[in-house]
């Protein structure tokens, strides 16, 4: 998925601090594109908070009626320097990338896309789709893994179940279980569902910080109201985390890692190390993508370069233009 803003932190977002350090980020409301644009709700990054663990970018959209927003149509778009992972609730998305995968996005069903030196790819949801809910999800990777070859993983997690409560760990470790997906850093991704009135207490990681995005419901964090579509952050430190539902049913994503301690600067769908790196980036991907002064009419007829040719006839989506006299800032 495609970032449209040129900086994502041009609205401050006031969070709120919640008992026990608890803190509540509020999503802005972002369109993809388009007069029937896809809407997403967008809690990272922040003005104040950019990272969670090596988590940069939470987007969350949905439930849509695809008969009203078009669905998820996402031409093939570069990236470099992250990884994307996608997580679906309910419809079904297909996936192409310019390293050669091509694969469906399902309910329950992790796909992990390693950018590294560059890829770029395209996201469509399928014509059987009726209704589209899910989040989608970047990673940062270290300095010493952001120039890998590109790369893709998937993976359908078994449930784990307890008394009120049943979880789906799509990377790394919780509740006795463990994802085979490989990661660049220490990280936690996992779907919780809580029935109403029930509650879990997660041992987890004291060098991880921690992010609750609600789904559904509310939800309370170690005694802090969290509401849908609100993500709560807890640093490290704590060696549990309990989740109590309300009235309703329950169903959250919990991600986690060490802080990051490596600053990124991340514009558009790039994540690098310094404002010059990034301007590279978007003259290189411009260079595939443009011939005689015009972005091409089909992605499979671009130039062969960094972020490769995927196999796909929808024109690609040209970068957007630099701030003017502004150089990009270190988030950390």
């Amino acid at each position: 998925m495609t970032n449209p803003e040129r900086d994502p932190d041009e609205l401050v977002l006031d969070p709120c601090a919640g008992v026990d350090g608890v803190e509540v980020l509020p999503p802005r409301d972002v369109p993809l594109g388009g007069p029937r644009a896809m809407r997403v709700r967008r809690t990272l990054p922040q003005r104040h908070r950019s990272l969670i663990g090596a988590w940069c970018f939470v987007d969350h959209y949905g439930p849509d009626d695809v008969a009203d927003t078009g669905g998820m149509s996402v031409a093939p778009h570069p990236h470099t320097g992250l990884q994307t992972v996608s997580w679906l609730f309910t419809g079904e998305v297909e996936h192409t990338d310019s390293a050669g995968h091509h694969a469906m996005v399902r309910p329950g069903e992790v796909n992990l896309m390693t950018a590294g030196h560059g890829i770029s790819h395209s996201e469509v949801s399928t014509r059987t789709t009726t209704t589209l809910h899910g989040a989608q999800l970047w990673v940062a990777l270290p300095d010493a893994s952001r120039d890998v070859a590109p790369g893709f993983d998937h993976h359908a997690p078994d449930a784990v179940t307890g008394d009120g409560w049943e979880a789906r760990v799509f990377l790394g470790s919780l509740l006795g279980t463990t994802s085979p997906v490989p990661t660049h850093t220490p990280l936690l991704g996992a779907e919780l569902l809580l029935d109403a009135g029930a509650d879990v207490t997660l041992d987890v990681d004291p060098t991880f910080e921690h992010g609750v995005l609600v789904d559904t419901g509310v939800v309370t964090v170690d005694g802090t109201e969290v509401k849908q579509g609100n993500l709560g952050y807890t640093a490290p430190g704590r060696t549990t985390l309990t989740l109590a539902g309300g009235a309703e049913r329950v169903r959250l994503l919990v991600l986690g890692g060490p802080p990051f301690g490596e600053p990124i600067v991340m514009w558009w769908n790039f994540v690098g190390r310094s404002h010059d790196e990034v301007v590279g980036y978007r003259e290189e991907w411009q260079r595939q993508i443009v011939r005689d002064g015009e972005v091409v009419g089909d992605s499979r007829t671009v130039a062969d370069g960094r972020f490769g040719v995927v196999d796909d006839p929808l024109p690609p989506i040209p970068a957007p233009e630099m701030p003017h006299h502004v150089r990009l800032r270190e988030r950390r």
